[in-house]
């Protein structure tokens, strides 16, 4: 669960999970799987390269029980991830649509800040 004293705004949004980002904690909560996982920014980035480096092709190919599954335990948070092939997509989606608006979020600011140092004032 969130903090309810956090003040967080919305960052990424699925049907599976979401991506909120709090300004005041200077972090991020992901919610998936019925929980919800807090990320300092630096570990929120890491841990979307840990997902993205699981090799899905090797899981599917591989007929060993223990391939069905990837253990994934995030730098400095409380949380397991017992994720099977078809949880590790929908994460992938929900962290890969998060970083696109983090860095779109941030595109746009630095957009804003050039124009406004080259405004005309009438």
């Amino acid at each position: 669960m969130i903090c309810p004293l956090a003040e967080v705004e919305e960052v990424f949004v699925t049907p599976e999970g979401a991506v909120y980002q709090c300004s005041r904690k200077n972090c991020y909560f992901l919610d998936f799987a019925g929980n919800t996982t807090s990320f300092k920014i630096n570990d929120f980035m890491s841990f979307k390269k840990q997902i993205d480096a699981l090799d899905i092709e090797a899981m599917l190919s591989n007929a060993a029980r223990s391939a069905d599954f990837e253990l994934i335990m995030p730098f400095r948070t409380e949380r397991c991830f017992m994720l099977s092939v078809n949880d590790i997509l929908v994460l992938r989606e929900i962290l890969d649509g998060a970083k696109f608006m983090i860095l779109l979020n941030s595109e746009i600011k630095s957009c804003l800040r050039a124009a406004d140092r080259y405004a005309v004032y009438a």
